[in-house]
């Protein structure tokens, strides 16, 4: 499985770290319903000192702590609501007025929290997202690219360039507690939406990009050349063949800090050793699909996760999609050597995900367990990816094509995974980011008929939730049309990927977007 990886040293060490007991103490009595409440408190005093007033205070009933929190932390601020009067403004008017109202400027942080700070401003998803976050951001800005926002564009891929810069990587999310894991890699697509791609396609944004790109490239294969056949290491799989994957992982093996009660119960209950199970917990984070049955041995139950020792499609799709922005980086800077590396890398890339992701039976792509050299049969909408990116042939794409259609295609949108099992990444949900990366995968190989059912069916339940509460929502039931559900905490509003993926889908289809509901 590979040898334990600490945390580096030098970064912002989380809450969990500052507050020790304290923090065990807080987040296992539940005082907030909601974990990250108290991760994201800003504390009035020094770690030091709080811990010192801890130990001589002694609360020891749930009240005596309560009082001793309200006392030496200050809480985030409740979500304001982001519900419009649907009365008087249509969808895209809506979209267009909420990117002020989720846009955060943030150059300082508070003395001890644990929020990040970023030099330019960005959009936050909302509700309990009060931080940019990492792969969230990608599917934002194709609606601010609509919205005539190339201002909030352009900043935002500021920031993620500060954190490759100042961390090495892009965390989930600009808090202390995410610096341990990234989340999909989706920065050089953002660097490619600059200029409304006009130079991406000749290399001159990748270019600009290009130190952040390789140095992202870098974090993502770190112990790569050393790595035998059939070892992993951090992010990095060394295949039977000895082919290099990637899988997703997380640098601490303890539990969240803004999800604490529950991945200890769940570590009790999986009757595994503890800190395997934080890591796999930790790596489906990373992922962004938290959670969903692709990362379950069994299919089912939370309790059998076993993400890192997953190979998953669309991660090992997004880095095809870095190595040849790097490649065509290199290139335009005149750089032949370094443009021909990236390419032979993503050309052995795709090779490997031939090899050990597409289920050539089913015709469709799936995610490998390296630790039992087998290919995963379970369909998820991840099987996409290798389109948008790219990397598929003629026939993979009709092939998946074929099996969306029948297995995941829904009147409310392409539906995450066909199965129900209360995790949010599965059945009935759909999610903006997917539908897009269907959309445009399909669209990419000619599978127009499919990439507007799948548009016109979102666009569809999209509106009707606005017309009937003036919000756009995280995600939605696919199944019935209406607000998501599932998952570790309730349905949050706002919201950054929604607004963006349903921007450019009513630009892209204007007949489906001119169906505006009217209260």
């Amino acid at each position: 499985m590979g040898a334990a990886i600490a945390a580096r040293p030098d970064y912002p060490q989380p809450p969990q770290v500052l507050f020790g007991e304290l923090f065990t103490a807080v987040q296992t009595a539940a005082i907030f319903d909601d974990g990250k409440t108290f991760a994201d408190a800003v504390p009035r005093a020094a770690p030091e000192t709080i811990l010192a007033d801890y130990r001589a205070a002694r609360p020891g009933t749930r009240a005596a702590l309560e009082d001793f929190v309200a006392g030496h932390f200050t809480l985030p601020a409740s979500p304001d609501p982001a519900a419009a009067p649907a009365a008087q403004r249509t969808l895209a008017g809506h979209i267009d007025a909420l990117w002020s109202v989720l846009t955060r400027t943030t150059a300082t942080a508070p003395r001890w929290s644990s929020l990040l700070p970023l030099p330019q401003p960005y959009v936050v998803p909302g509700g309990r997202f009060r931080e940019i976050y990492y792969w969230d951001s990608y599917f934002t800005m194709l609606g601010l690219v609509e919205s005539g926002r190339p201002d909030l564009v352009a900043a935002m891929v500021e920031d993620f360039a500060h954190l490759i810069d100042a961390y090495g990587h892009v965390p989930n999310g600009t808090r202390s507690y995410y610096l341990s894991r990234s989340q999909p890699p989706f920065f050089f697509a953002m660097v490619g939406l600059l200029d409304d791609g006009r130079d991406a396609a000749a290399g001159a944004a990748f270019a600009r990009y290009l130190p952040q790109l390789k140095r992202e490239h870098e974090f993502w294969m770190e112990g790569a050349e050393a790595l035998e056949a059939g070892r992993a290491h951090r992010r990095v799989v060394a295949l039977p063949d000895g082919a290099i994957l990637n899988r997703y992982f997380d640098d601490r093996d303890t539990p969240r800090d803004e999800s604490y009660r529950q991945d200890t119960e769940l570590a009790r209950a999986s009757g595994r050793p503890p800190a395997q199970v934080y890591r796999d917990i930790r790596a489906a984070a990373e992922s962004g699909w938290d959670f969903s049955s692709r990362w379950f041995a069994d299919g089912r139950a939370m309790e059998t996760i076993v993400t890192t020792e997953i190979v998953p499609v669309d991660l090992n799709s997004l880095l095809f999609g870095l190595e040849s922005a790097i490649a065509a980086g290199c290139g335009h800077q005149g750089d032949a050597a370094g443009a021909a590396v990236f390419h032979e890398r993503a050309r052995a890339r795709r090779a490997a995900i031939d090899r050990y992701l597409w289920d050539g039976a089913r015709g469709v792509y799936g995610d490998y367990r390296w630790t039992e050299r087998a290919l995963i049969a379970r369909l998820s909408a991840a099987a996409a990816y290798p389109l948008f990116f790219g990397c598929a042939s003629q026939l993979q794409a009709e092939g998946v094509a074929a099996a969306l259609r029948r297995e995941l295609l829904e009147p409310g949108g392409l539906v995450t995974t066909p199965l129900i099992t209360g995790q949010q990444w599965d059945a009935p949900n759909g999610w903006a980011p997917l539908q897009w990366i269907a959309v445009a995968g399909f669209n990419r190989y000619g599978e127009r008929a499919l990439a507007e059912s799948i548009a016109r069916n979102w666009l569809g339940n999209v509106r009707r939730v606005y017309a009937a509460s003036g919000k756009l929502v995280e995600k939605y039931d696919v199944l019935t049309a209406r607000g998501g559900g599932g998952g570790e905490y309730p349905l949050q509003d706002g919201f950054g990927w929604t607004n963006g993926v349903t921007r450019k889908l009513m630009a892209l289809y204007p007949q489906a977007a001119a169906g505006d509901p009217a209260p």
